[in-house]
Parts: structure tokens; C-alpha cells; sequence
């Protein structure tokens, strides 16, 4: 009887061994039949992966021209406001000109007027 147990335990482990080979042959199987499909899978990943870069620099590529177009609307728009200014104040500078030279024409009409008086009086005195 014990060389029976002996059989019957020897006949378990080979009967193990033989089906942990079998297992090991399927994997290996079924990793040959899965390769084609799994490089596919892989090229299939990293052109998601390219896709998904190119979209991201685009997007990139996109804010940097939209901050450098804001820049110069706002440079163009500093440069309008400076301009305008500069032509306010030439403006106002050139309205006092005139008021200031209107007031010494004036003033010399004034004078002028005031002495042909004087004459006339001093004229008509003598």
C-alpha cells in the first residue's frame, strides 16, 4: 500500500508539473498570437500620444500669438492715447498762442488808438 501512496503522489506532482508546462506553453501561445495585436495596440498609442502633443503646442502656439497680438493692440492703443494727448496739449498751447497774441494785438490797437486821440486833442488845442 505505501508504494500505491507513493504512485498516486508521484502521479499528482507530474500530473501538476505536466499541467503547470501546459500553462506555461499557453501563455507563451498566447503571447506570440497576441504580439501582432499588441504592437498595433502600441502604434496605435503612441499616435494618440503624438496627436495629443501636436494639439497641445498648437494650443500653446495659439496663446502665445493671441498674448503677442493683445501686446500690440495694447502698444498701438498706449501710442494712440500718448498721440492724442500730444495733440491736446499742442492744441491748448497753440489756442493760448493766439489768445495771447489776440490780447497784445489788442492792446496795441488800444494804444494806438488812445495816442491818435492824444494827437487829435493836442492838435486841436493848438
Amino acid at each position: 500500500m505505501r508504494h500505491a501512496r507513493n504512485n498516486e503522489l508521484t502521479d499528482r506532482r507530474s500530473a501538476a508539473a505536466d499541467a503547470k508546462t501546459a500553462l506555461l506553453m499557453a501563455y507563451r501561445a498566447a503571447k506570440m498570437a497576441a504580439e501582432p495585436a499588441q504592437a498595433a495596440r502600441q502604434a496605435e498609442r503612441s499616435s494618440l500620444i503624438e496627436a495629443r502633443e501636436a494639439r497641445r503646442a498648437k494650443r500653446e502656439r495659439l496663446k502665445v500669438e493671441e498674448r503677442t497680438r493683445a501686446e500690440t493692440v495694447a502698444a498701438q492703443e498706449h501710442a494712440a492715447i500718448e498721440a492724442a494727448a500730444a495733440a491736446e496739449i499742442e492744441a491748448r498751447q497753440s489756442a493760448e498762442n493766439a489768445r495771447i497774441s489776440g490780447l497784445v494785438q489788442d492792446e496795441a490797437a488800444r494804444k494806438t488808438e488812445r495816442d491818435r486821440r492824444y494827437a487829435a486833442r493836442k492838435a486841436r488845442q493848438a
